[in-house]
């Protein structure tokens, strides 16, 4: 019921863009618990090039994602708080900016890959947006970190998507992707630039993960499935990201002190299949990562892979350590809960169902284990990580 206390919102997001969903899933979760708000979504933008067409009434506040600061500004002029969510760096003065901690993404990507094992990295991005080189530098102050390098491939991105600009940049990045070192870990900027970094893998004759593992970033899980292989991706926490906006914008209203600017961390990498491999030198273990990673859903245990590596368990203990600074059960538990973590993004399935998928015979033990490595319940981490249209 609107009353002479509800505020009028104008929320300024293209939903085309399955981040920005999840955004309003954040602002909307906001407000039932905190707020009396009524919502005007302008799911196109078009408020952006005709100002008019918006101002046509009166806002109490607006929540805008664009490139472009005009309305912002124009916002400003009339004395209406604002909070902008493009991800750059500008500030306006007066208005909060809420955007991902893209160097923590980068970070992110890289201890990923590290932690599989991976010597030779390399990343693949665009130099003319700030936001993919920030991640970039996360991803090599990580990679430097640990005494390796990294290559890097950056070109000019372009706002007209055309299948001409597609082919070209395939046939860049394969040229360059075909000189290097492999096995390869190769980031990308965002899933859109993974999705031309694997089909350039596969058009220079080169497999996926075995000899170049790719991992994007944003987790727009519609792309990473529609790969060839599956996508990895560094998840953008949009509900987090919108929870926080609208709590930026309900500051405004209340005449409280709110940040200049807020950075909105990452959440762990959705593993599919583009990086579902693990860079290690000792064949035994090769192997029995393989019979881990085809197997660890089934009844899979330890003294069983020693055996069929044909080594002792004690050695087999310990070469993991050597390798992978982990113990086989812990690798089975993990594969397990990274299999978890995909089928609760990525399908309807119920708690029950996926623990029994994966070899759990109790939902609820899949429950704790799952709190356990992950901070968060499994019911929560679906909620953050997957947008879904309330």
């Amino acid at each position: 019921m609107l009353t002479d206390s509800t505020k009028n919102v104008a929320l300024i997001l293209q939903t085309r863009m399955e981040e920005n969903i999840g955004i309003l899933n954040g602002i909307a979760a906001y407000e039932r618990e905190n707020a009396d708000w009524n919502f005007f979504l302008d799911d196109q933008s078009m408020s952006v090039s005709n100002h008019a067409w918006l101002f046509r009434r009166e806002w109490d506040g607006v929540i805008c994602r664009h490139r472009s600061s005009s309305l912002l500004e124009e916002c400003v002029r009339r004395g209406i708080p604002c909070v902008d969510l493009d991800d750059s760096p500008i500030l306006l003065p007066g208005v909060p900016k809420l955007r991902p901690d893209n160097l923590a993404v980068g970070h992110v990507a890289a201890e990923h890959f590290i932690e599989r094992g991976f010597k030779r990295f390399a990343f693949c991005g665009f130099g003319n947006e700030t936001w993919s080189c920030e991640r970039r530098r996360g991803f090599m102050e990580a990679v430097q970190a640990v005494g390796c390098e990294c290559s890097v491939l950056e070109t000019i991105y372009t706002q007209q998507l055309t299948p001409d600009w597609d082919i070209a940049e395939q046939e860049r990045i394969g040229a360059w992707v075909k000189e290097l070192e492999h096995p390869l870990a190769l980031m990308a900027c965002n899933d859109l630039r993974a999705l031309q970094v694997i089909a350039a893998v596969h058009q220079v004759g080169l497999s996926i993960p075995d000899e170049v593992a790719v991992l994007g970033s944003n987790n727009e899980s519609v792309r990473a499935n529609l790969s060839h292989p599956p996508l990895s991706s560094v998840p953008i926490n949009a509900a987090d990201w919108g929870y926080r906006a609208a709590q930026a914008l309900h500051g405004l209203f209340d005449g409280k002190p709110v940040a200049a600017e807020t950075f909105i961390d990452p959440g762990a990498v959705v593993v599919r299949r583009s990086t579902d491999i693990l860079a290690v030198e000792d064949p035994a273990i090769v192997e029995a990562l393989r019979i881990i990673q085809s197997e660890a859903t089934g009844p899979l245990r330890v003294e069983d892979l020693a055996r069929r590596v044909n080594l002792s368990r004690s050695l087999l203990e310990r070469r993991f350590r050597k390798f992978l600074r982990r113990s086989p059960q812990e690798e089975i538990r993990n594969v397990k809960i990274n299999k978890a973590k995909q089928l609760l993004l990525d399908t309807d399935m119920t708690l029950a169902e996926i623990a029994e998928a994966i070899g759990f015979e109790h939902p609820e033990y899949l429950s704790v284990m799952f709190k356990r490595l992950t901070s968060e319940s499994p019911r929560d981490f679906r909620q953050r990580y997957r947008p879904k249209v309330t």
